[in-house]
């Protein structure tokens, strides 16, 4: 069905194929003609993406009296960039409206611009509950004259704590007034919002309750805590044209994760709530032009993310509550394409899975995380359709072909073709011709003491030393000659550590004793430590060994830093998003040497 048999006016039929809408969304073919022609409260299940802002503000802009300066409808978001998205969605919808005007009031931006706002004179405001409910107490907005109230992601404003803010909303706007419910999932909260506030609502949906979209698949990968990152890294690089967004639990680990992966020279960029708006607003509007091949965020922060062409969300946490999964896959399979929701879990998230796969009625494929070889063909491949699409500049080039042809002439057409591709390939292939296997193996234990399977160990090694747990386990596995990844669990204290290791490379460990190695003067001593690690909640914590304090955390969050465990920054030359970040890195590290100096740190 087009808009123009939806029956929009002339100006609002011509802002939106201004925009290039042309078929309405199965929400958009619901719910337009209902609200356009009467006048009722709605309750509209539709998930992420199905264009649920032209759903509400089309029908909602076909009663706006442009001639009345005052608040006639309002609209309320969970979050700062939700709530910019839908203003600047609403004001493109009624460019063509003589007089009409739309504001947006959120936390992060100077009160005073809004309220001066508000008193010039707007016929809608979309805001978040907690700035608009500063705005009613210092008096600055008046809603008693609306007649349209529009909850977007009612589910989420709810589980961010708004629910007392939306009772004290609603309280202030008129009793006659609409209500317009637009939500992903429909849990109870949300049910008692629509029995409160709302008489008899008409209820229309895109699919059943809490349902994932039928165009996404659903993958996760089984990984040893400590290895998170390193499949993070394995799966981008699976994809050379991923455009995606992570998803972290908290803020701190976050930034965490996308410092290590600029660092790895991925085009990558965090966005939380520690983030000023100017940041925010700057780093969204990389990952619109797609200067950013990967945007890392928290739930909070990336509600709102309306881009097109996401083709990956990854899961780098499963979400504490299984019904924000829908939220977070919904930023892909949008509009009708196609995307993949990646979760990276352990072991003991596999009940989540089952949970998740109830609740949105599909199934997860599980998958081995891509090994050095698959990673090196996908990559091969992406090179040589890149070299075969390629825009040829002829007139630009012309001047220089000749002087190219003579360098060349003594190379086949063969000859040529294997040099192109082993100039890019190889730097792959150098990378991941040793990659270790990162799947879980049944019966492994993830740092587990008491099992034969790892080892504890302590070294006279410290914080004095000018140590951190990233360059002491860059030392210790450099100095006996393994990967980074076995070297695990380090607690670095002032004037000693401790570390994990498997216990099949104990011996590695403890022959380094014999070898004379200094730092700063200070022999370096190994030793099995003889206190047993106490499993922790999320399977990484200890405590018993004399001076330490209880460490909590490590089994579900993986460890920190990252930047050389998969062998090195990043071999990427250079790439289909943004500017280059650092090419190959090799081994890096430290070097193997009898004496080490406090300035290689």
């Amino acid at each position: 069905m087009t808009f123009q048999e939806l029956g929009l006016n002339s100006d609002l039929l011509k802002a939106v194929t201004d925009l290039g809408f042309q078929t309405a969304t199965p929400i958009q073919q619901q719910t337009i003609p209902l609200l356009s022609k009467e006048k009722t409260d709605l309750v509209a299940l539709a998930q992420t993406g199905t264009g649920k802002t032209a759903a509400f503000g089309l029908p909602m802009l076909s009663d706006i009296d442009v001639n009345n300066k005052s608040v006639q409808a309002l609209i309320l978001a969970p979050t700062r960039e939700l709530c910019v998205q839908i203003t600047n969605d609403v004001k493109n919808y009624g460019k063509y409206m003589k007089g009409f005007g739309i504001t947006a009031i959120y936390g992060g931006a100077r009160i005073d611009g809004q309220i001066k706002d508000i008193k010039r004179g707007v016929q809608v405001v979309a805001a978040t509950p907690g700035r608009l409910i500063d705005m009613i107490e210092r008096r600055a907005i008046n809603l008693n004259t609306v007649k349209f109230v529009i909850l977007d992601e009612a589910d989420e404003m709810l589980n961010m704590g708004f629910k007392d803010d939306l009772d004290t909303i609603l309280s202030e706007t008129p009793q006659d007034k609409n209500t317009w419910l637009f939500s992903a999932t429909m849990p109870k909260e949300v049910e008692r919002i629509a029995r409160r506030y709302m008489n008899n609502p008409k209820e229309l949906s895109t699919g059943k309750k809490n349902e994932g979209a039928d165009n996404l698949e659903h993958v996760y990968y089984v990984v040893q805590s400590r290895d998170r990152y390193l499949a993070l890294k394995r799966v981008a690089d699976y994809y050379p044209e991923i455009f995606g967004i992570v998803f972290c639990r908290t803020k701190a680990e976050t930034q965490e994760v996308a410092d290590l992966l600029i660092k790895d020279g991925y085009n990558a960029d965090a966005l939380h709530g520690d983030l000023s708006q100017s940041q925010r607003d700057f780093v969204m509007k990389r990952f619109r032009s797609k200067t950013l091949q990967m945007l890392v965020a928290t739930d909070v922060a990336a509600r709102g993310i309306d881009v097109n062409d996401v083709t990956h969300v990854i899961n780098y946490n499963l979400p504490e509550d299984v019904e924000n999964y829908t939220h977070r896959t919904g930023r892909t399979a949008r509009a009708g394409k196609s995307g993949i929701a990646i979760a990276i879990i352990t072991p003991k998230d596999s009940g989540k899975i089952k949970d998740i796969e109830r609740i949105i009625k599909k199934k997860f494929e599980k998958k081995d995380v891509p090994n050095g070889s698959d990673v090196c063909e996908k990559q091969l491949f992406n090179l040589v359709h890149k070299l075969h699409n390629v825009e040829v500049k002829d007139e630009e080039i012309e001047k220089f072909l000749p002087a190219i042809y003579d360098e060349l002439k003594d190379l086949s057409k063969e000859e040529l073709i294997k040099r192109f591709i082993s100039e890019e390939f190889n730097r792959f292939h150098e990378y991941y011709q040793n990659a270790p296997d990162l799947n879980f193996v049944k019966g492994a234990v993830d740092g587990a003491f008491g099992n034969q399977r790892t080892t504890r160990l302590f070294v006279n090694m410290g914080q004095m030393d000018g140590f951190n747990i990233h360059s002491l386990k860059d030392f210790l596995a450099d100095a006996v000659k393994l990967h980074q990844r076995m070297v695990f669990n380090v607690d670095v204290k002032s004037s000693f550590s401790f570390f994990e290791t498997e216990s099949k490379f104990v011996d590695n460990f403890l022959a380094l004793n014999s070898q004379n190695i200094e730092f700063n003067n200070r022999a370096i001593q190994l030793e099995v430590s003889n206190k047993k690690m106490k499993e922790g909640r999320s399977g990484g914590g200890y405590k018993g060994d004399k001076g330490e304090r209880s460490f909590k955390g490590g089994g579900d969050r993986g460890f920190k830093g990252g930047d050389k465990r998969d062998g090195g920054k990043r071999p990427r030359k250079s790439g289909s998003f943004g500017s280059d970040r650092g090419g190959f890195g090799g081994k890096g590290g430290f070097e193997k040497k009898k004496s080490f100096g406090k300035s290689r740190f």
